[in-house]
């Protein structure tokens, strides 16, 4: 064989397997992603919360003064 490729026919059947395993990747991507956002949303609102709140206990004296 040559450096040219074989053009050997593919079945529905191989080619209804392909584009199903590449849904499957492109959506486990789309998840990760919007994991990897939601994750980050809640990071920021976590540090906002913790923040606030010490600024507040401050605020009212509830905070020992190193």
């Amino acid at each position: 064989m040559s450096n040219q490729q074989q053009n050997i026919p593919l079945t529905d059947a191989q080619i209804e397997a392909i584009a199903e395993k590449a849904a499957e990747v492109a959506l486990n991507k789309v998840y990760t992603e919007v994991g990897r956002s939601v994750l980050k949303k809640l990071a920021w609102l976590v540090g906002v919360v913790v923040i606030g709140l010490a600024m507040w206990l401050a605020g009212n004296g509830n905070l020992p003064k190193g």
